[in-house]
Order: structure tokens, then C-alpha cells, then sequence
């Protein structure tokens, strides 16, 4: 099992991106990253440089320092790491600390399940890369009792933040219209957290952003049904959204803002969405369901119409569904539904920053 998945991983990074982007000495996942790279900048040279981009859309502040006192290894038998478990790790961190915390997650296949509650302080779970630090496994919504608790980790506590590590759910992806097979690979309800290069792998439901302020940058997210889903307010900055739906059965995102005052969102930007369709951009899980594509690639085959409104035509009045300078195949606009839109430069200047999260006012500080 530990090493079919760890090949998944690797074969799904491959192919996105030939090897030969890469160089022989970068890992399969950077050499995805650096061509991820490569294709937002041709992008943004295309298209001219991107009006009112805030200081952190490329760049994000480092957090500081964990101390000495609150740092964890963890590592296979024989690697002199303390810790056997992530979850033994984030267990032995005392409540209620006001320092980071850096659990450094060692090479392998890491079979285990666990929350990280909210009354931990800031904590970084950092491992390897993408591609040899995995954390899996294989419970579904029937089976946990409720979708949220079908995820293979979960975190409450603030200002958490991951980075070169995989989240898996490994319940294979079921077909549409099936019943509690919901899988989540991740959930987070906390405020203020950070992905970077962190991969997100599963069927459906992949990705739980349920509530609170998010930021993910040079992601990979792999799904089929509303793979990412909830009521968060986040931005996805160059990261690679990956279908692997069933023909007629697939969406990327079910946005869940249920009020209009309500600070819940999600915006793709410079990002890339790639294989199996057709699917919808989104489903309006929410009355204000609010997502907007920006300067993203969509090279996966999408339904003309691009949205759905959940069986509820009412919500087309309340919904925010848009796009902005996207393009490939599936980037058409002129079959789209008329309750969504093709933004102006003035309607898409709230969109073209991370501080759609207000990142500039918390990023980096804890």
C-alpha cells in the first residue's frame, strides 16, 4: 500500500509535466513546480502585467523562527527521530503556546488519521516534499459518520501552516450520484493558515476549506466531485487543479457563502486546472456562492455553461460566479450561464491579490 501510493503521487506529478522541463537534479516535484512556474510567468507576459497586484501575490513572508523548545522530528524506525507518528508529535505540544511549533516530517508513507485541536498555538507541519513526506488514509463519510469526519487530517488551530508534504484520502473515487462516499483528504477551520507546495490528493471532497482565511501557493489538489468545498475565504495562487471525474459526474469547487455580508470565497489565480471532464467550475452549495477564476489556465474540458445552481434557480440572482483573462480550451466564455461573469479590469481588481484574505495583515507574523 505505502508504495503504490507514493507512486501515485509520482505519477500524477508526471503526468502534468514531462520530466523534460526539469532537470535531472530537481525531484519530479520541483520540476513540476518550476514548470508551474515557468507557465504563470509566460502567462502574465501574454497577458501584460496584472493591474493592482498586491506585494504578497509572488511572494510571502517566511514565519518566524519556531524556538528551540518546540521543534519535533518526526522519522522512520532506524532515522533517530523521536517521534513514530505526526500525531504523537502534535500531541506532545503543550496548549495554548504562542510560538511556532515546526513538526518535520521525515521520509515515507505515514498511515494515521488525527486533528490538530484549536487550543494548539501556530503550527508548521513540514516535510520532505510533496512527492516522499505522505500522510494517508482511507475513511469516507458513511463509514466516519459525516463528511468532515472522513477526513485524514484536520485542523482548528490558527495560523497553522504546511509545506512539502502530501495529505491523502485513499477511498477510491466513487461514481456520481453515490451516497457517503465522501472522502476528505483535508479539512481546515482554523484562521490565518499557509500551503505551500503541498499536495491534496483524493476522489470526492477532497479538500474540506470550511471556514476561517486561507492562502495556498504552488498547490496540487487532485479530485473529482466538488473537490474543493466549503465556506472559507480563500486564494489559490499557481496551483494545479487536477479532475479525475467521471465523464458527466465532476466539479471543482462547492463554495458554501450563505449570507452576503459573509467573508467566505474562493479565488484561483495564475492557476492551472488540467484532466478529465467535463466538469463545472462550480456548484452553488452556498445561496452567495462566490468563486472567481483569474489569469488561470484550464486546459480540463468544461461544460459550456460552466456553473451549476444546485437544483435552485433562486441562487442564480444571489451567486458570484466569474472569470478574468483565463484561457485554454475550457476558458470560453460565450456559452457561460448569464448569472456569470466575464469581469472587467474595475470588477476584477478585488481579485487580483491575496489580501482577498487580508494576507498583508497576517501572513508572516506569527
Amino acid at each position: 500500500m505505502a508504495v503504490s501510493r507514493v507512486l501515485e503521487v509520482l505519477v500524477m506529478i508526471l503526468v502534468v509535466v514531462p520530466l523534460a522541463y526539469g532537470q535531472s537534479s530537481e525531484s519530479e516535484y520541483d520540476a513540476w513546480l518550476a514548470a508551474n512556474q515557468a507557465k504563470y510567468q509566460d502567462s502574465v507576459t501574454a497577458l501584460g502585467t496584472p493591474p493592482a497586484v498586491g506585494d504578497f501575490v509572488t511572494v510571502a513572508a517566511d514565519s518566524p523562527p519556531a524556538s528551540p523548545s518546540c521543534i519535533r522530528y518526526v522519522g522512520k524506525k532506524g532515522s533517530g527521530a523521536k517521534y513514530s507518528k505526526v500525531k504523537s508529535a502534535v500531541k506532545s505540544i503543550p496548549d495554548g503556546m504562542t510560538e511556532r511549533c515546526v513538526i518535520y516530517v521525515g521520509e515515507g508513507v505515514w498511515e494515521e488519521k488525527f486533528e490538530i485541536p484549536k487550543t494548539k498555538g501556530p503550527i508548521t507541519l513540514k516535510g520532505v516534499s510533496a512527492l516522499k513526506s505522505v500522510i494517508q488514509y482511507g475513511d469516507y463519510a458513511e463509514k466516519a459518520g459525516s463528511t468532515s469526519k472522513s477526513a485524514t487530517v484536520a485542523v482548528m488551530s490558527d495560523y497553522f501552516k504546511a509545506e512539502d508534504i502530501t495529505f491523502s484520502n485513499t477511498h477510491p473515487p466513487p461514481p456520481g450520484g453515490a451516497v457517503g462516499q465522501q472522502a476528505v483528504a483535508f479539512r481546515i477551520e482554523g484562521d490565518k493558515a499557509e500551503f505551500y507546495r503541498v499536495a491534496f490528493l483524493g476522489g470526492q471532497d477532497t479538500l474540506y476549506d470550511k471556514k476561517g482565511r486561507h492562502y495556498y501557493k504552488d498547490c496540487y489538489i487532485k479530485g473529482s466531485i466538488d473537490f474543493i468545498f466549503g465556506a472559507g475565504n480563500a486564494f489559490f495562487e499557481r496551483c494545479n487543479l487536477a479532475s479525475i471525474a467521471n465523464p458527466g459526474s465532476g466539479s471543482l469547487t462547492a463554495q458554501k457563502k450563505t449570507s452576503k455580508n459573509e467573508m467566505s470565497g474562493f479565488v484561483f489565480y495564475g492557476c492551472l486546472v488540467t484532466g478529465n471532464g467535463p466538469i463545472y467550475l462550480g456548484r452553488a452549495w452556498g445561496t452567495y456562492s462566490k468563486v472567481v477564476f483569474v489569469y488561470t489556465d484550464i486546459q480540463a474540458p468544461i461544460y459550456p455553461e460552466g456553473w451549476f445552481n444546485w437544483g435552485d434557480p433562486k441562487r442564480e440572482k444571489t451567486v458570484y460566479y466569474g472569470q478574468y483573462k483565463c484561457y485554454g480550451p475550457g476558458a470560453d466564455t460565450s456559452g457561460r450561464v448569464s448569472w456569470s461573469k466575464d469581469l472587467s479590469d474595475e470588477q476584477a481588481k478585488p481579485f487580483l491579490s491575496n489580501d482577498f484574505v487580508d494576507a498583508s495583515s497576517w501572513i508572516g507574523k506569527k
